[in-house]
């Protein structure tokens, strides 16, 4: 049983026959480069959409860190706005003669005429 067995059967030669048996290569054929085109189709498709993949999360990632950014500085704006008000405050503090003169006298010790400066030294807790 295992060795093949001759066949005794002789195939018809007729134009039906032989137009069956092209139409039947030609069939194969066409089923072949089908399956050619859709392998090809498939790998172009999947290298498309692995590059579009790694360009989105590539894409995702800077986003996530401009924003992060840009939380970063808009925090060190609001901090810079504020310096800045207090900064005006004190320009707008320095224009007043009263002003500069109390502060010379609390920073620098200066006094005005007939006034004494005690001067406390600041004692140390210990406990």
């Amino acid at each position: 049983m295992g060795a093949e067995r001759k066949r005794n059967v002789s195939k018809i030669q007729t134009s039906y026959v032989e137009q069956q048996e092209y139409a039947e290569i030609a069939s194969a054929r066409k089923r072949k480069l089908l399956i050619r085109r859709l392998s090809l189709f498939l790998v172009f498709a999947s290298l498309l959409s692995y590059l579009m993949i790694s360009s989105y999360l590539s894409q995702t990632t800077k986003l996530d860190a401009k924003i992060a950014q840009k939380k970063q500085i808009a925090g060190e704006l609001t901090e810079l706005k504020k310096q800045q008000e207090i900064l005006k405050e004190d320009i707008i503090k320095l224009n007043d003669d009263d002003y500069i003169a109390k502060l010379a006298r609390k920073e620098y010790f200066f006094s005005e005429k007939n006034e004494i400066i005690f001067n406390i030294p600041k004692e140390k807790k210990e406990k």
